[in-house]
């Protein structure tokens, strides 16, 4: 069997440091985007009850729910306590109340976004990161050709294929970066949308002490 002297192994073994730095480069770019990828899908998944009802019953967002309402009766029963040794009034129950629940879809929220700028990073650079060894391929073979005297194929099949391999890699590793990016971002912004609607009820229950009904229009 004899090896292909332009394939993708050849190419590598013919490269100079320059272009094995950004294939590597761009090698770690592309396993921390997919970390950060699945992370997020996992994450979306577990999540997923939260975009249909206003009161969730299963899994990770009944937790949250139930957190939610913990920590509305704590603030309520130190407010009432706080209220009851001054004399000063205190900001009224429900203005409270919002303090605490916008802190906690606060950090919910920030749980959500966690890592996507890595990939907004990581699309915005990574094809330029590639262009770079697209660069540098060419200089290599114009070098060759320069040194060879000659431009037969044989001279700058190499680096003008370390060029161009350089070039695909760098948009392979951009493209699911930027797709995925924007995905978790719109879902992300269903599932705030729904905690946003938990806390309303565990607001307008702690305040009112009836269940908050959603306008069915």
């Amino acid at each position: 069997m004899v090896d292909n002297p332009y394939g993708i192994a050849a190419l590598w073994t013919q490269s100079d440091w320059v272009i094995k730095g950004v294939a590597v480069i761009l090698v770690l770019m592309s396993l921390a985007s997919w970390q950060v990828i699945i992370s997020k899908i996992i994450l979306l998944r577990k999540l997923r009850s939260l975009s249909n009802a206003v009161i969730p019953h299963s899994g990770l967002a009944k937790k949250w729910l139930e957190q939610l309402q913990q920590e509305a009766k704590v603030a309520k029963d130190f407010y009432q306590l706080c209220d009851a040794q001054q004399t000063q009034s205190l900001p009224p129950l429900q203005a409270w109340l919002q303090v605490q629940l916008k802190n906690k879809v606060s950090c919910f929220r920030g749980t959500l976004q966690a890592d996507l700028a890595i990939l907004a990073s990581i699309s915005s650079s990574a094809p330029f990161i590639g262009l770079f060894g697209t660069v540098w391929g060419i200089y290599h073979a114009l070098v060759k050709i320069s040194l060879s005297g000659s431009a037969g194929i044989d001279k700058v099949a190499g680096p003008v294929g370390e060029a161009l391999v350089m070039t695909a890699f760098g948009l392979a590793v951009a493209i699911p970066a930027l797709i995925f990016y924007n995905v978790i971002n719109r879902a992300n912004a269903g599932k705030l949308d729904a905690l946003v609607k938990c806390a309303l009820e565990v607001e307008v229950e702690e305040v009112f002490g009836h269940q908050y009904q959603p306008s069915s229009h």
